[in-house]
Formats: C-alpha cells, sequence, structure tokens
C-alpha cells in the first residue's frame, strides 16, 4: 500500500480538524468566564515574568474575499481613530490591574491591516503601550505589514516606536489567482515594502504564503515560492486555505468549483515544501520554515518551540494579553476573550470594564490534554518524563494513550515505554492525530480540511 492510499484509508482528504493554537479550541469557550475572573488572574502576574501582549486592529481599506479573520472595511480614517483611542482606554483599564514591575516580552500588531493607522496613530498607541508596561531587554515587537498599505511616515513611525520584526503577508503572486481571491499584490510592492523595512534596521521578516487557492497548480505555486525565496524571509507561513463559507461569508466570493480537490492541495503543500527544503529552510512543525539561527529554528533544537493564536512560536512568556476586539488572552489559569463585534467592545471599555465576552478555565486535564497535542504539533512526538514529571501521568496511563494513538493510526506512530512519536510519513496526519487526545465533543463544531 502505497503513502497516499495509506492517508486517504485514515481519512486525511475527508477529515476537518482544528489547528490547535489553542487548547481546548475556540468554539468551546463560554460566557462562564468573566471580566471579575480575569481581573483576578491579571492581578495575579507575577511581576518577574515578562508578558506577550497582541493589540488587534480589524480594520481594512478592502477587504480580501480568502480572509476569514474578523476584519471590517472603512474608506475613511474617523472609526480607525476612534478605535484607536478605545485601545488606548483599554490599555490603561489594564494598567490599573496588573502589578508594578511587568514587562513586556513580546508585542505583536495584527488585523485586519494594522499598518492603516497614519503615523500619529502608530506613534499615540505606542506610547500608550509603553506606558502599559516597558519592553524587556529583549523584546520582541513584530507588526503584521500590508504592502498596499504602507509609506515612508508610517514605516518610520513604526521602527521608532521599536518594531524589530515585520510580518508579510503574500498569499500567491499570481495576478490571476490575487484576482479571483481579491487580493491585488504585485511582487514589485511587496519588493518595496520589505525594502523600505530593511533600509530602517528592520531585518527580521515574516511571510505568509497559502496553498489550496482557486486555480492554483503546482507550476504556480512554485513561481511564487521562488518569487518569495528571492526576499530572503526569516521566516515563512505555509498555510492550507481554508474554506469556510459558514463563518466568513465574503468567501461566497470564492468560485468553488477551481479549488483544488484535498489530494491536490497536498501536492501544493510538497511542491512548496520541496523548494523552502532545498533553499536550506529547517522545517518547524506542519507548515513553517525558518532560516538556521532564527529563534523559531533555535526553539525547535532546543525543545522549546511553543504554539499560540499566532502560531508557531518561540515566545517563553507565560501570559499573552489579547488587547481590542475579539482579541484572546490567555494566562495560566485560562483563556479570556474580548466582545467580537467592536461595537460592543467599545462600549464596554468606554464604561470601564474588561471587554471579556467568553472564555476558558483550565482544568488539570486540559493542561495535560492541551501539552500532548501542542507537543505533538511541534515536536512531532510526546515525552513520557515530561507528562509524568509535571502533569502528574502515572507510566499506566501514558502507555494507555500511546496504545491508543497507535491503534487509532496503523502503522504511523511509533510507541515505546518512554514516547510517542508521528513517524515521518504520518505528518501529514498531525492535526488529526492531535484531535485524537481531544477531551471536547468536535460534532457541532466546523473546522477547516485537514490537509
Amino acid at each position: 500500500m502505497n503513502t497516499h492510499t495509506q492517508l486517504r484509508k485514515l481519512g486525511l482528504f475527508d477529515a476537518r480538524v482544528p489547528r490547535y493554537t489553542s487548547y481546548p479550541t475556540a468554539p468551546h469557550f463560554s460566557d462562564a468566564t468573566s471580566a471579575g475572573d480575569v481581573e483576578g488572574w491579571l492581578r495575579a502576574l507575577d511581576p518577574s515574568q515578562p508578558i506577550s501582549l497582541y493589540i488587534h486592529v480589524p480594520f481594512c481599506r478592502r477587504l480580501c474575499w480568502f480572509c476569514a479573520c474578523r476584519t471590517q472595511g472603512t474608506t475613511t480614517a474617523g472609526p480607525v481613530a476612534a478605535y484607536v483611542e478605545t485601545l488606548k482606554t483599554e490599555l490603561s483599564l489594564l494598567k490599573t490591574r496588573i502589578p508594578d514591575g511587568i514587562q513586556i516580552g513580546h508585542l505583536h500588531w495584527g488585523g485586519g491591516t494594522p499598518t492603516l493607522l497614519g503615523a500619529e496613530m502608530i506613534a499615540d498607541l505606542s506610547a500608550a503601550i509603553h506606558d502599559l508596561a516597558p519592553f524587556s531587554e529583549r523584546y520582541e515587537f513584530s507588526v503584521e505589514v500590508d504592502p498596499n498599505e504602507v509609506d515612508d511616515a508610517r514605516l518610520d513611525a513604526l521602527a521608532a516606536a521599536g518594531m524589530n520584526r515585520a510580518s508579510i503577508g503574500v498569499q500567491d503572486f499570481d495576478p490571476a489567482i490575487q484576482e479571483t481571491i481579491g487580493r491585488i499584490q504585485s511582487y514589485e510592492i511587496t519588493k518595496a515594502a520589505v525594502d523600505g523595512l530593511r533600509a530602517r534596521g528592520i531585518s527580521s521578516l515574516n511571510a505568509d504564503i497559502l496553498y489550496g487557492l482557486p486555480g492554483q497548480t503546482p507550476e504556480k505555486i512554485a513561481e511564487s515560492v521562488q518569487k518569495l525565496l528571492t526576499l530572503s524571509p526569516d521566516r515563512v507561513a505555509l498555510f492550507g486555505y481554508a474554506h469556510v463559507p459558514w463563518m466568513a461569508r465574503r468567501q461566497n466570493m470564492i468560485p468553488t468549483d477551481q479549488l483544488p480537490r484535498p489530494e491536490e492541495r497536498l501536492g501544493l503543500f510538497n511542491v512548496a515544501r520541496d523548494l523552502f527544503v532545498w533553499d536550506d529552510y529547517v522545517e518547524i512543525g506542519i507548515d513553517h520554515f525558518a532560516k538556521k539561527g532564527d529563534g523559531l529554528e533555535v526553539a525547535l533544537r532546543t525543545g522549546t518551540l511553543r504554539r499560540n493564536f499566532q502560531g508557531y512560536t518561540d515566545d517563553k512568556c507565560p501570559t499573552m494579553i489579547g488587547v481590542g476586539a475579539s482579541s484572546i488572552a490567555k494566562y495560566p489559569q485560562g483563556f479570556a476573550q474580548n466582545h467580537p463585534a467592536t461595537s460592543k467592545y467599545q462600549a464596554a471599555v468606554r464604561a470601564g470594564i474588561l471587554p471579556i465576552a467568553k472564555g476558558h478555565t483550565f482544568s488539570a486535564e486540559d493542561h495535560l490534554r492541551g501539552r500532548i497535542i501542542e507537543a505533538l504539533m511541534c515536536d512531532f512526538r510526546v515525552e513520557a518524563a515530561e507528562l509524568i514529571q509535571n502533569y502528574g501521568l502515572s507510566q499506566a496511563e501514558f502507555d494507555a494513550f500511546a496504545k491508543s494513538v497507535s491503534d487509532a493510526f496503523p502503522g504511523m506512530i511509533a510507541t515505546s515505554p518512554e514516547r510517542i512519536v508521528i513517524l515521518d510519513v504520518a505528518r501529514p496526519l498531525t492535526r488529526m492525530i492531535a484531535r485524537h487526545f481531544d477531551a471536547y465533543d468536535m460534532t457541532q463544531a466546523k473546522h477547516s480540511s485537514a490537509v
């Protein structure tokens, strides 16, 4: 039986599973977690441990049809300016609830389009963040930069604010595919943005590229990857396009008859993967690549790679606070998500209330299963010693886990009393294997394709 047949037999091409950027996943959050809970979690933060801060800017000048992020379009600066004022107010609410001495280890501005903010707004928001807490000595400040929505003034403002890593979404360089997905962004515009960043000393660059887009062929994705490689990004996220029109109505603009079949999607991924590997990038988890010496590669090599709502990360901060509409925070005690609707979010903040809509408080089992899933997603292996020492698992319980997953995926898992390992041939099944350890009911949640 060849590999393709094995993967099909195990259900890879039919399965829809979470991406496991959290455990439990967001569909299992509830309103049982309140603003009062989060206030307690904030006050309990350890000042000796830096925090991560995520700032969500939901606005875009134009909504891309492929995107499933929670965003809204605007053609004027008024709503953006009002939103920035609300962000500043939320930051001031947080400041009164965190202990003195907290520092920021990681800061990320995501969206939407953070570079929709004008230079003055960028400086204003940055000042409010610095008022909340200073950067730690070895901080990272990354921003999602839209090459279509950035200029010298904004790049200067971001550099002055301390940005030292930029993330650029490429998706695909083919003009016909760009037209189909509603995202026009030429190679020339992208290169100009990269050159502008590097001219300001921002040498660390992330890039996102998608496979599984309508009309994509092995030849077309190879050409896009080769163009991307000329920009020499330090990290690349090779994401599968998630066609979820029940979540993102704008995706109804995508012609479904032009979408590659699951088997074709795997072929597209492999073409892109091979090009990155041939160019000496190191594979990170299921869909990232990094240059040797980059923080992600070092984290993989030293066993400290982690996974959060931004994907794979070398962020070691135990707490990530989300600021802005729909932002999700992770505390040692659980998750908390702000109101997704901008209007509800702004109303709560203006009333002086932490804008928490829902969340989840961790149980001991959540911690255990979450770590198993993260280890599989990051390292393709789970070590018995770690689970026994840190999570109170017995050897007999580990052995039972190992037998269960090995039986479910015959020929794809290597097990021993010491560890569970996903074989190389089975790496396309990683999200499905991770799901095997998910104790939550998935019958109501709709997820993206497993490949």
